[in-house]
């Protein structure tokens, strides 16, 4: 028997307004963590992009995946308002939903 998993589509940003990044994965809160550590080398941690602003949840990979690639194709206008629309004040979702996360959070 598969175990349910749940996948993330997230987004982040490095302030409000400021360069965002769309990822997936399916352990958003050691996702996070490795966004908020430098863990993973490229773009976010060149323009320090962090903050989560935005996330969605499905039950099938092949649903976020698919979720993922069209929202990296959208205008970014379009983005900015879909964050402002959930999110106005940009705060950073991981606050709430993990608390802070240590450098030493294992997953």
């Amino acid at each position: 028997m598969q175990e349910d998993r749940i996948y993330f589509v997230y987004i982040l940003a490095s302030q409000i307004n400021g360069t965002i990044y769309i990822g997936i994965t399916n352990d958003l809160q050691r996702r996070i963590w490795e966004h908020k550590q430098g863990k993973i080398r490229g773009f976010t941690q060149k323009y320090g992009v962090d903050k989560l602003v935005y996330f969605e949840e499905f039950g099938e990979v092949d649903e976020a995946i698919q979720r993922e690639k069209r929202l990296k194709k959208w205008k970014r206008a379009w983005k900015i308002r879909l964050i402002h629309a959930e999110n106005p004040s940009w705060r950073d979702l991981s606050l709430e939903l993990f608390g802070p996360l240590s450098e030493d959070f294992c997953g």
